[in-house]
């Protein structure tokens, strides 16, 4: 990429390339089995008593803090301090269709997208491992892909930014918090 950001070949959790690996709550370091607002770390039980990394007080307690800190970095935390979640620069900067194509394809039976850089070559593949909500994983699995990165969505704290996408579209979303996503690192620069 021409900021030099280098990705991961694979989520964390994952053995390889096409596995779906680990489920996070944004902030948590840990897959969980529940993904809720009551099972949420950073909140008193509703997305209105949040407790950290808020910019709106009616949305809890203001700190103003708009990217994970390292400890809460999934990434950091389980790859080491070479790795971290991606900003939403570093998102937009992967979906600038003058910096690299992305193609809806499968990797050993398992759908997802292909980001291939236009300058080297070189690609990445996401599966498309959908989301967990409250216990359930989502019945769009295969068809659907989320991707946390590390930035918080500043007008809306109950919300961060995240790479989604359906068999049509590719985007940035700003996903509920509480919601169980994968996680593909960047290599910390």
């Amino acid at each position: 990429m021409p900021s030099g950001t280098l990705w991961a070949n694979m989520n964390v959790g994952a053995i390889k390339e096409e596995g779906f690996g680990y489920y996070f709550a944004w902030g948590e370091t840990e897959p969980k089995s529940e993904y809720s607002w009551k099972a949420y770390k950073w909140c008193n039980g509703t997305s209105r008593t949040l407790t950290k990394y808020c910019t709106k007080e009616s949305f809890g307690n203001l700190d103003r803090k708009t990217k994970l800190d390292a400890e809460d970095d999934a990434a950091y935390v389980n790859w080491g301090k070479d790795w971290r979640m991606p900003s939403e620069e570093q998102f937009k900067e992967l979906l600038n269709s003058y910096y690299t194509n992305i193609v809806w394809t499968k990797k050993n039976g398992v759908k997802g997208l292909r980001i291939t850089s236009k300058d080297n070559g070189k690609s990445i593949f996401l599966p498309a491992a959908a989301y967990h909500h409250d216990k359930e994983l989502d019945a769009n699995v295969g068809y659907v892909g989320d991707y946390w990165s590390r930035t918080l969505e500043s007008d809306d704290s109950k919300g961060a930014w995240s790479l989604g996408w359906d068999t049509g579209n590719v985007y940035l979303v700003d996903s509920s918090r509480s919601r169980g996503q994968s996680i593909r690192p960047v290599r910390n620069q």
